[in-house]
């Protein structure tokens, strides 16, 4: 079985409906119990649980005989500390898909020697931030040993948050933080603005630089001197409208119409090298992201064990190939 914490939520129930098309067992687990039993996942044959993070006996019960654990249930920095405890206790493999990086700083740091030596595996912001853009410049990034400088462009035709987006954002008020010289240091203060010439359909985009998770997670494998990420400006409206809706399903999948497309340049010296991929719907992708992961792990194509980035653990260049065309459109370039 693979457990699914917070599976009765937006991307929990993404997650679970792939685990089913894979073949797998879910388990879901929820901190509601009204509504987990309001879920329907019963009707599929998912077998349902419910646990506390602040009752770790709970937390234990609950991911008894599962292989692994996606922990999908946000704010992360209330949650991952203790579901990941709860699996390294259980002896069996943490994910999450955190877009929070003191999150996903904070699961390195405490988790990575108490895996390595329970021989699991730990990997922060396994989804759609974070680790998405980690595979991307890695793939780019190939047989170069080191680059002078990453820069990611991400550009959405629009943003319609979850529930559990706008709380995350209200809970995490750290300052984000970017490279420079090789080391973390704060994003400049106002946010840097600029444009970016995206592939169509985007074309060029005012952007904001707005780091997520990929950034303590390239930089847990990846030697960069100087790592900008930016967003553009439009789907940073619809976030801070407090009247923006929730995403609303366009097919019988749920998936939104909402389309996306990632733009990763890797410079060494005068040599850039670019990776570009597209597909719609972000809390959506995260499900075959992480789906494709743990599917990795299980089957020993993942390298090694720990508190590993993705890129690090996988074959970054097979792994997005192995969701294109169903999920993606994927391709490397180099100037």
């Amino acid at each position: 079985m693979i457990a699914v914490f917070g599976a009765a939520g937006h991307t929990g129930r993404f997650i679970v409906a792939e685990l089913l098309y894979r073949g797998f067992a879910p388990l879901a687990i929820g901190r509601d119990s009204a509504k987990m039993a309001e879920s329907g996942f019963q009707k599929s044959g998912v077998e349902i649980r419910t646990a506390s993070i602040d009752d770790p006996a709970s937390l234990d019960r609950s991911l008894a005989g599962a292989a692994a654990v996606i922990n999908c249930a946000g704010p992360f920095l209330d949650t991952a500390d203790a579901v990941a405890a709860a699996a390294l206790r259980a002896r069996i493999h943490y994910l999450d898909v955190t877009a929070e990086q003191p999150s996903a700083q904070a699961t390195f740091d405490r988790f990575g020697d108490a895996a390595t030596k329970a021989g699991v595996v730990v990997i922060p912001a396994m989804g759609f931030y974070g680790a998405f853009a980690d595979l991307l410049a890695t793939a780019a990034m190939g047989n170069w040993d080191s680059a002078d400088e990453i820069r990611l462009g991400i550009a959405l035709d629009s943003w319609h948050p979850t529930q559990g987006t706008r709380i995350t954002g209200q809970r995490n008020t750290a300052r984000r933080l970017v490279i420079d010289d090789g080391k973390f240091v704060p994003l400049a203060q106002p946010t840097p603005q600029t444009f970016w010439d995206f592939p169509e359909p985007f074309g060029r985009q005012d952007v904001s630089e707005i780091p997520f998770s990929e950034v303590p997670v390239i930089a847990r494998h990846l030697r960069v001197a100087r790592l900008r990420s930016y967003l553009n400006n439009a789907p940073l409206r619809d976030l801070r409208d407090s009247t923006t809706p929730p995403p609303i399903a366009a097919d019988e999948t749920g998936r939104s119409a909402q389309t996306f497309l990632v733009d990763v340049v890797v410079r060494n010296g005068s040599r850039t090298r670019r990776a570009i991929a597209q597909g719609r719907d972000i809390y959506a992708f995260t499900a075959p992201l992480v789906v494709e992961a743990v599917e990795r792990i299980l089957d020993g194509r993942a390298r090694g064990n720990g508190a590993l980035a993705p890129g690090e653990t996988f074959d970054s260049t097979d792994f997005l190939r192995a969701i294109v065309p169903e999920y993606l459109t994927f391709e490397l370039c180099a100037d």
